[in-house]
């Protein structure tokens, strides 16, 4: 069996020979490539390579950056006064990184006419263009129309 030192020496010993060695050194035996010709075994402190693997995964999770989806929510009826309101936050929260999405929520008989939800979302993904892209286009999900827009700078993820 090929065997690794702690050094980084490589050798070719008995598996009784290998244990032998690692019991000197105070350390594990850990088979590396079972399915190598001959099999390799790494000498190691298999404790302290388990907590250094651990902390990797832990630093890598921290230092992961969620990405944080706020949403406007508007009716078709919306004046055009309180939707600057909205503009405003959106702009601010794709400025920051954030998705935002849009909703366009349809109340009682207004479901009948999709198409001024259509045109509203339309008009605010052109306000929009300088700084965001339309990442999810438009479509129904029950009584409101959505839309998801990402900061412009972010390349598409979704397929």
């Amino acid at each position: 069996m090929r065997v690794i030192t702690e050094d980084g020496e490589n050798m070719i010993v008995s598996l009784s020979r290998a244990l032998e060695m690692a019991e000197e050194r105070g350390l594990d035996l850990v088979e590396v490539s079972p399915n190598a010709e001959p099999p390799v075994c790494r000498i190691m402190d298999y404790g302290k390579f388990q907590y250094d693997k651990q902390r990797r995964e832990r630093k890598a999770r921290k230092q992961q950056k969620a990405i944080e989806i706020k949403e406007i929510q508007l009716q078709p009826k919306t004046d055009d006064h309180h939707l600057g309101f909205k503009m405003r936050d959106a702009r601010r929260w794709i400025a920051d990184g954030m998705k935002v999405r849009v909703r366009v929520k349809f109340k009682g008989r207004e479901i009948a006419h999709p198409e001024i939800g259509h045109a509203r979302l339309q008009a605010i993904a052109e306000q929009l263009k300088d700084v965001a892209i339309v990442e999810q286009a438009p479509n129904m999900e029950g009584r409101s129309l959505m839309m998801l827009l990402a900061p412009a700078g972010e390349s598409k993820k979704k397929s």
